[in-house]
């Protein structure tokens, strides 16, 4: 997979700063930036002083026992850990680069210096696995992209999330309001589906950008996020709001309600919710899917063979929650009909929010007809 052949040169510098950070025998005052998972990672694994964590949103407060303080209340002689790996790790990298300090690292700085120490992130050790594993199907899938674009998202995303290197990631913003309409989908005159609709906030902006759309059908499970839509989305006409979740069968599964724009189908989950397939909820035709939900993307596809079959629709698909998504979506696709062309899209800095479009290919036939007429 040409995706490893990218050069990242690593600095004897940021090797030495890491060792420093991990010696036992170095004094300077040690902080992790981020609240998160990873920061907690080293909090727990980690057999040396953390003096405290950074996030200046939260300044002020205690976190897992340590001092939360502002980046600009950082000691100069501090060394400080870029812990943020799931949206901003460019910004943040950034903006500590502003500061003062004795030393600037990333995670991936620590996990290359010791390996044996430092733990993995969950979402590199997953991919590392399936790369591993499946190596012919993801240098199949990079021979399948329609543009040299998403060949080159693919080359970074994969990269970042093997390494978690934000480095792969420097030329990447933040730009969710572009997330599931890029111009080659043509959008016009839809019947959009929204699954995984939360708060309604994605089929606002269509609704914007897209003014002349047919109709929507909105599935949320949350009942607090579907009357949140409800209320941003009262001043819109054709939204069928469906308090469901979707799946590859209708019945109940557990869900994890409370964890915002995140919450997901989980074994573990505090509430129950109905489910069912879109080719049972929706009898028209639909021309636009978009799902994005948190890992159960496959099973709400496989509820929905009939209108990709028989309807051909634009899909805009997160593949991000799982690493063999992004290979086992479009097989799944390719499995039901074999006529789209493939994009991928990043809208963060991070290993979240990676879109996998599926656009209906024209044929000739189509084409002439459609140029005489």
């Amino acid at each position: 997979m040409s995706a490893t052949a990218i050069p990242i040169t690593r600095h004897a510098v940021a090797d030495e700063q890491a060792q420093a950070f991990l010696s036992a025998l170095v004094s300077a005052p040690r902080f992790l930036l981020g609240r998160n998972e990873h920061a907690l990672a080293l909090l727990s694994t980690l057999d040396i002083p953390i003096d405290g964590i950074v996030d200046d949103g939260a300044s002020g407060t205690q976190w897992h026992g340590k001092p939360v303080i502002a980046m600009q209340q950082l000691p100069s002689d501090a060394m400080v850990v870029n812990c943020a790996m799931s949206i901003a790790p460019v910004a943040a990298a950034r903006k500590l680069a502003q500061q003062p300090v004795k030393a600037r690292l990333s995670y991936a700085d620590l996990l290359a210096a010791r390996p044996d120490l430092v733990p993995v992130p969950a979402f590199v050790a997953q991919m590392r696995a399936d790369v591993a594993a499946n190596r012919p199907r993801w240098d199949h899938l990079r021979a399948q992209f329609a543009d040299e674009e998403s060949r080159a998202v693919f080359d970074h995303v994969v990269q970042y999330r093997l390494t978690a290197d934000p480095r792969h990631m420097a030329s990447y913003e933040v730009r969710f309001s572009e997330q599931y309409f890029e111009d080659f989908l043509c959008l016009s005159g839809e019947v959009f589906v929204d699954a995984g609709g939360f708060d309604g906030d994605t089929t606002e902006l269509f609704c914007e950008r897209y003014p002349d759309y047919r109709a929507v059908f909105l599935f949320e499970p949350s009942a607090k996020n579907m009357q949140d839509a409800k209320t941003r989305l009262a001043q819109r006409h054709g939204i069928s709001f469906i308090e469901q979740g979707i799946s590859d069968q209708a019945g109940t599964l557990w869900f994890n309600p409370d964890a915002g724009s995140a919450s997901a189908v989980s074994a573990a989950g505090s509430s129950s919710i109905e489910v069912t397939t879109l080719d049972l909820a929706i009898t028209q035709a639909v021309s636009f899917i978009k799902m994005d939900l948190e890992g159960w993307e496959m099973q709400a596809l496989a509820g929905s063979q009939r209108h990709i079959r028989d309807e051909h629709p634009k899909l805009a698909i997160s593949v991000y929650h799982s690493a063999a998504d992004f290979h086992r979506i479009p097989d799944y696709i390719a499995s039901i009909r074999q006529d789209y062309d493939l994009y991928l899209r990043h809208y963060t800095q991070g290993w979240s929010e990676t879109i996998m479009y599926f656009v209906p290919r024209r044929n000739t036939a189509q084409t002439t007809a459609e140029s005489a007429a």
